[in-house]
C-alpha cells in the first residue's frame, strides 16, 4: 500500500513549493465520520488501494500542521513533511476502525514519532542524548521557555533554567546546554532557505489557527488521555493519588514539605512515594495504550509529566 499510495500523493520538492503544495492539498476534501469508517473498512477487509489513497490524502493537512510545529530545528520543511506523510501512511495501514476513534487520533501518533525519529536522527543522536530524559527536554523545551517568559536567543536565567530542569526531571546544566545547542539552529527570520531561491524563513510560516482535523485530533487526544490517566489513578493507593494530585496535577504543586508535614512524614518519603505512583501511572498508561492499538510504540504515547 505505501508504494502505490505514495506515488500518487502530492510531494513537496522544495521550499519554494511550500505555498503550493499546502494549496494542492488543501483541494483534497475532509471525511466525515461515516465514510471515514467505510473507507477504513475497506482498505482493512480487501486491501481497497483507492480507499487507502482517499484516507491518506484526506489527512495531509494534519500533517502539514504538525510538521510545521518542528520547522524551527533548522530541517527542511519539505523533509519534515515528508517523514510525516509516512508515518500517515503507516498509520493508515495500522488503523482499526472498529476500535472507535477516529483516524486523525490514531494518525497523530504515528505522524510524530516519524518526524521525532527524523529530527533525532538529522542532530544525531550522540550530541542530543539518547535516554527518555533527553529527548524529551529536546522537545519541550521552547515550549516550556514561552510559557515562562523566555524569548531571548541567549542563555536561560538560571531561575528559569532550575524550574524547567525540575518539570523534566533533568539536570540544569543538561537544560542549559540543551538550549544553546538548539539556540545555534535558530536564524533569522529574513534568512534565505535557499541560496539559488528568494523564499525566507518567514514565507514558511502559516496560519497556527488549528483546522478541523487538527482540533478534532486534540480533542479526541485530550478525551483519551483524561480516561487513560483517569484509569490508571484508580491503581493507586489513597495517598499515593493525593500525592500525585497534590505535586503533578495541581495548578499550583505543594511542596514536598507540606504534603510530609500533613501526613506526618520527611520530604524524602512524599518524594518516593510520588515517584512510585509516577512509575505505576506510567506502566498503567503504556498497558492501556497497548491493549488499545497493539501497534503503538511506547515513544509515540503522551507523557502526563
Amino acid at each position: 500500500m505505501a508504494t502505490t499510495t505514495l506515488n500518487r500523493v502530492p510531494v513537496l520538492a522544495s521550499e519554494n513549493g511550500l505555498s503550493a503544495y499546502l494549496n494542492e492539498i488543501k483541494k483534497f476534501p475532509m471525511l466525515d465520520p461515516q465514510e471515514e469508517y467505510m473507507l477504513a473498512k475497506g482498505f482493512a477487509e480487501h486491501g481497497d488501494s483507492e480507499a487507502a489513497h482517499k484516507l491518506v490524502t484526506s489527512h495531509l493537512r494534519l500533517v502539514a500542521k504538525i510538521a510545521m510545529g518542528y520547522r524551527f530545528y533548522g530541517l527542511p520543511v519539505s523533509d519534515l513533511i515528508s517523514e510525516g506523510n509516512v508515518g500517515l501512511m503507516r498509520a493508515v495501514k495500522k488503523f482499526e476502525p472498529e476500535r472507535g476513534f477516529r483516524l486523525a487520533t490514531y494518525a497523530m501518533w504515528w505522524i510524530k514519532a516519524a518526524i521525532n525519529e527524523y529530527v533525532l536522527n538529522s542532530w544525531s543522536l550522540v550530541k542530543v542524548g539518547t535516554v527518555a530524559a533527553q529527548k524529551k527536554l529536546f522537545f519541550n523545551l521552547r515550549k516550556m521557555k514561552s510559557k515562562l517568559g523566555v524569548y531571548d536567543d541567549g542563555d536561560i536565567p538560571m531561575d528559569k533554567a532550575e524550574i524547567i530542569a525540575q518539570r523534566l526531571q533533568v539536570t540544569t546544566k543538561e537544560v542549559i546546554d540543551m538550549n544553546r545547542r538548539l539556540s545555534r539552529t535558530d536564524a533569522s527570520l529574513n534568512q534565505l532557505v535557499a541560496e539559488d531561491g528568494d523564499v525566507q524563513r518567514q514565507d514558511l510560516l502559516v496560519d497556527d489557527t488549528p483546522n478541523q482535523e487538527v482540533r478534532l485530533g486534540e480533542q479526541e487526544d485530550r478525551k483519551l488521555g483524561l480516561k487513560l490517566l483517569t484509569d490508571a489513578m484508580g491503581g493507586l493507593t489513597d495517598r499515593e493519588r493525593r500525592i500525585i494530585q497534590e505535586r503533578r496535577l495541581a495548578e499550583n504543586p505543594r511542596t514536598l514539605e507540606e504534603i510530609g508535614a500533613e501526613y506526618g512524614i520527611s520530604r524524602e518519603r512524599v518524594r518516593q512515594i510520588e515517584n512510585r505512583a509516577f512509575a505505576k501511572l506510567q506502566s498503567a498508561v503504556v498497558k492501556a495504550m497497548s491493549a488499545l492499538q497493539s501497534s503503538v510504540t511506547p515513544k509515540s504515547i503522551p507523557h502526563f509529566a
